[in-house]
Formats: C-alpha cells, structure tokens, sequence
C-alpha cells in the first residue's frame, strides 16, 4: 500500500520501520527531520507536512502524543484533512480521546474519506518488534482493508466496535494498568515497612488465592532500583489516566481512584520525573511512606 506516517517518536518510529520491511511505499513526517534518518535510508520518502504526507496516500497513519496533537495534525492549517482524497483511509495509533476522533471521523466523512482509531499497546520493545496489540474503532469493512497494514506493526489485532471504540478500550487499559501499580505501591511499602522482606512478599502475594492473576513481573525491577530503560513516560502515564478521567467526568461516571493517581503522576511531573519511565512513580509512595521497596 502507499501509506503516509506521521509522528516518528519512540513508537511512531519502528512502527513506521516495520511497515517498510513489510514492502509498504512510505511517506513520512516528524517535527524533527533527524527522526526520519533510518527510514529514508530504507527507501521513505519525506514530505514537510502531514498535507503532504497525506497526498497520494491510500492509508495515513498518526502516531503522537496525545489530543492537541492530533488534532492539529488532522485537522489544523496543512493538516491531513488538506491533502487526503476522497477514497483513502486516516487510522490514528495514538492514545487520544474518544471524543475527538469521533469528530474528526465525522469532519472526514464529508470529504469522502474513512477514519479508524486503532491505538497501540506493548510499548517500546513492542513496536521494535511488531508484536503490539492494536485495538481498533471504526467501520468493520475499513478495518478489512488496512489489516494487512496494522499486521505489519502488531500481532494481536481486535476489532473493537464503531468510532471510538478503540480509543476507549485503550484508555480503560492503560487506567486499569496504572492504578494497579499505585496499589502495588502502598502495598508494598506497608508490607516492607512492616518488615517484609520485598521478594518474600511478593512470592507470598503471587502463591495466594489471587496474586496468580496479578501482573506482578514489573516489581522485580523496582525491587533492584532500576528505572533507567523507558517503556513509558511518566507524562504520557499521566496524559493518559487524564483522558480516562476526563472522559469520566464527560460522562458523569464516578473515578475517584483513577483521579486520586492523577494527583500523585502530578506530583511525579513536579517532581521532574516527566521524562523518565512510569515504575519511578513508584518512588513518590516510596517517599510519603518513608520507606524503599529493596532487595
């Protein structure tokens, strides 16, 4: 397919990578050009502006890092509603709002053109190796004609439902995921500070009648300290259990967990941990407990 592919960051990038190793003729973009290097060396092509990027596409990919983003590159001056034509199809894989693209897949539709949301989950390591899960919203049939794409960047595909359903399974993903380890947080900290040792607690919490359905792996690196490797920001962490909270308050729907996370991923950002790996907001619990969970 000719594809055009917009935001060439930490996943945008090997997503973008893959989709070229899949034989797929590549336009692309990024507010940095340097981002673009290995996929013009791979035979992409560049193009200034999401307009031109989407000129001449059948398919236009986004990858960014949130709504404002989004919205500008799809809807703002030189966007991608200035260049697609009438027959293409425009799949953001960006975390987003629901909300959003539901306006832009009706903003589209008047100039002929189909969009999907289709956000990604499996992280870094998952977009360098094409097995992200893709959880996608939007009209079945258009779904049908990018699969062969979406295959090349994930290797567990959903359809989710109508426009904005994939937008909000992701957002009910990521809440779930990240207030779960808030929880892991006190938990840990009391039971250490309690004088538990963190691995014996931890063989204790996964032998139990529940901890076997716990995702508990990630505290291994937590107990030794180790944050250095980012699979997520604790901007984007925050970014996104503010899109389950403000489409909480959207729909009347009561989040206090999910809101009393957001405070303490505000005070991480404070904290100048924006930049560095989500399991560092760890650290914050850690802190107010007046304890570390150590081996």
């Amino acid at each position: 397919m000719r594809i055009g592919f917009i935001g060439l960051g930490n996943m945008g990038g090997p997503m973008a990578l893959n989709l070229l190793k899949a034989g797929h003729a590549l336009t692309v973009t990024d507010i940095r050009r340097d981002m673009a290097r290995p996929h013009l060396a791979g035979g992409a092509r560049w193009a200034d502006k999401p307009s031109e990027v989407a000129r001449g596409s059948e398919l236009v990919f986004s990858s960014l890092p949130g709504p404002i983003e989004v919205e500008q590159v799809a809807l703002g001056p030189d966007g991608i509603i200035d260049g697609i034509q009438r027959g293409a199809i425009y799949a953001d894989l960006s975390t987003s709002s629901p909300t959003l693209i539901r306006r832009i897949h009706a903003t589209f539709a008047a100039k002929g053109v189909a969009v999907l949301d289709a956000p990604v989950s499996g992280g870094i390591s998952g977009a360098r190796s094409a097995t992200l899960s893709v959880m996608v919203g939007g009209d079945e049939g258009d779904y049908l004609r990018v699969k062969p794409a979406l295959e090349a960047i994930g290797d567990k595909l959903q359809y989710v439902g109508e426009i904005g359903a994939g937008a909000v399974a992701k957002i009910v993903h990521n809440m779930i995921i990240f207030c779960t380890v808030s929880l892991f947080a006190e938990a840990f900290t009391l039971g250490v500070k309690a004088g538990v040792p963190p691995q014996k607690l931890l063989d204790a919490v996964r032998d139990g009648a529940y901890g076997r359905n716990m995702s508990l792996a990630g505290l291994k690196s937590i107990f030794k300290g180790k944050f250095d490797s980012v699979q997520a920001t604790v901007d984007i962490i925050r970014k996104d259990v503010g899109l389950a909270t403000g489409l909480g308050r959207e729909l009347e729907v009561p989040m206090a967990i999910a809101s009393r996370v957001e405070q303490d991923l505000i005070e991480a950002v404070a904290r100048g941990f924006g930049e560095k790996d989500m399991r560092l907001a760890f650290t914050v619990q850690e802190d107010r407990a007046g304890i570390k969970v150590r081996e």
